[in-house]
């Protein structure tokens, strides 16, 4: 069953759930996307011993952030609630020394360059949509050639398109947006279905794998 980050209340703040959401979430593996691309980093380098680097965008509580550190990943993990950082840092056995965060809203992202993979597990949606142009372009510089972008993204049938805070895009328009990509994965999802927190929802979203030329 698909999932969101947090869940929208009438007065469009998803805010004030989100330490209901993780906990809702806790301990559940992560994201088929990010295995995805991990795989197919995998069967390029079967036997290297090269140090890649990723960025989880919107971590939340870290099961993304938590399963690169344990291959052996840097990770820079981002979030915009402090909340998300201090449950990341809390979990057990995770090599610190592999680590970044960073507290950060979208709208005043900056992201390193030469990122080997950039991973946004149902975040990029709750990017005001006057600021995913510049967000799409931040991701997109930062990525090295032959690296990937792994997220989700919501269709114009998701139930929360109406609302104004949300980005939602037609397969026709992720398409657009990965002219500079191999895509690996695009797979679409169109039912009726509940949040991580209960909540009845249409779910319309695009998993997405990508590879840059």
């Amino acid at each position: 069953m698909s999932e969101s980050k947090i869940y929208k209340s009438d007065s469009g703040d998803f805010e004030h759930k989100w330490l209901a959401y993780y906990q809702a979430v806790e301990g559940r593996p992560p994201r088929d996307t990010l295995l995805t691309a991990l795989d197919y980093f995998d069967k390029e380098n079967p036997s290297t011993s090269k140090s890649y680097f990723a960025v989880d965008l919107g971590c939340g509580e870290g099961r993304d952030t938590v399963e690169l550190l344990r291959r052996g990943w840097r990770v820079l993990a981002i979030d915009g609630q402090q909340e998300a950082i201090t449950r990341l840092l809390n979990y057990p056995n995770i090599d610190l020394k592999l680590l970044q965060t960073r507290v950060v809203r979208f709208e005043n992202l900056t992201l390193p360059e030469l990122v080997d993979l950039v991973n946004a597990s149902f975040s990029l949606p709750f990017c005001p949509p006057e600021f995913f142009p510049n967000l799409w372009k931040e991701i997109v510089t930062s990525l090295r050639s032959g690296g990937r972008f792994s997220a989700q993204l919501f269709g114009e049938r998701d139930s929360w398109a109406i609302y104004t805070s949300i980005t939602h895009h037609t397969r026709e328009q992720i398409e657009q947006m990965l002219q500079d990509f191999e895509i690996e994965m695009l797979k679409e999802e169109d039912h009726p279905g509940k949040t991580a927190l209960g909540e009845e929802k249409h779910w319309h979203i695009f998993h997405v794998v990508a590879r840059k030329l």
